[in-house]
């Protein structure tokens, strides 16, 4: 495993990290099962655990504690996300600061992440979804700061709305968050336009969300493929998106390195970037866990490959079927 600063932190975290969504709500989620690839992740090097109290209403940040205690003698940086009080998905620019994020309900729910994980402290807090317009606006950024003065939190962070890149620009330049978390891969390369020559220019983290897709850049999702209907990805997977999305990775088969996976070229390609600080797949199997960790000590894709692969840039849009 190889480990990458994380910004103004100063952390050295790894470039592969753990996505704990899936294990906190996806079908076919096994706690035993989580644990253990949790633990072999770490036993491998991983040191970045990413949640959300809105993972299971607190399944995953349960489990992210339980990691926690169970390693005393690792350096384990934990992240979690406070979900709008509104709890819709994604912000919409109609909706107002106050409706989303009052600082009373920023503080109120890092307390339940505590409470939910049993930890002290989060590394990382993260507002769930973002408007750029509230950048302008102090109380958030306030009680943030108020949560870091306590020793509750090490560092803030913004997750920005699925394909808008560009919706938090403003708020790495106004100073005020360590980190942004985005959607980057060999689709999704819109955040190489504005997002992460600003955060270079800001010494802000990034980290890199849905390396996969949502699956389709594993190469194991068909036309064929269905989930059960109380799984997220039911609605995401609608045949509008579902049918391009594999016809697009498929175009990507004959470019897969010998001895390589589709799954590994997604990751080393997102890894030939250095604005990215670390990569966060959901990997709820060990095998899943320990292919993906090797994606680091692999390294690069040839710089010719690394380029052929920007050819498969798609730009999209936010849809129904996206939230």
């Amino acid at each position: 495993m190889r480990y990458r600063t994380f910004g103004r932190t100063g952390w050295q975290v790894s470039e592969i990290g753990y996505g704990m969504w899936g294990m906190g709500g996806w079908s076919g989620s096994d706690d035993k099962q989580s644990l253990e690839s949790l633990q072999r992740a770490a036993d491998l090097g991983c040191n970045f655990f990413d949640t959300a109290y809105v993972y299971g209403n607190g399944r995953s940040e349960n489990l992210l504690g339980d990691l926690v205690r169970n390693n005393p003698d690792k350096r384990i940086y934990t992240a979690t996300k406070i979900p709008p009080k509104n709890m819709q998905y994604p912000t919409l620019p109609e909706y107002p600061l106050e409706e989303c994020y009052p600082p009373e309900h920023i503080e109120e729910f890092l307390h339940k992440s505590l409470a939910n994980a049993g930890l002290k402290k989060f590394d990382l807090l993260q507002i769930h979804t973002w408007n750029d317009d509230w950048a302008d606006d102090d109380s958030w950024s306030n009680m943030l700061d108020d949560l870091k003065r306590q020793g509750l939190i090490g560092a803030t962070g913004i997750s920005i709305n699925r394909w808008e890149p560009w919706n938090g620009v403003k708020a790495v330049r106004s100073g005020k968050i360590d980190s942004v978390q985005v959607i980057y891969n060999i689709f999704d390369q819109n955040p190489e336009d504005e997002l992460f020559p600003a955060c270079a220019e800001m010494n802000v983290a990034v980290i890199a969300r849905v390396p996969f897709d949502e699956g389709t850049l594993t190469g194991t999702i068909t036309k064929d493929t269905t989930f059960p209907a109380d799984d997220w990805r039911s609605g995401y997977f609608s045949p509008e998106n579902l049918i391009p999305s594999v016809e697009r990775a498929d175009a990507l088969r004959p470019l897969i390195p010998e001895d390589s996976s589709m799954a590994d070229m997604a990751l080393r390609f997102i890894l030939g970037n250095p604005a990215v600080s670390t990569i966060i797949p959901g990997m709820r199997k060990l095998a899943n866990v320990e292919n993906n960790i090797a994606a680091s000590d692999r390294g690069k894709l040839s710089a010719e490959l690394q380029e052929e692969l920007r050819d498969h840039r798609w730009v999209r849009k936010p849809a129904p079927w996206s939230d």
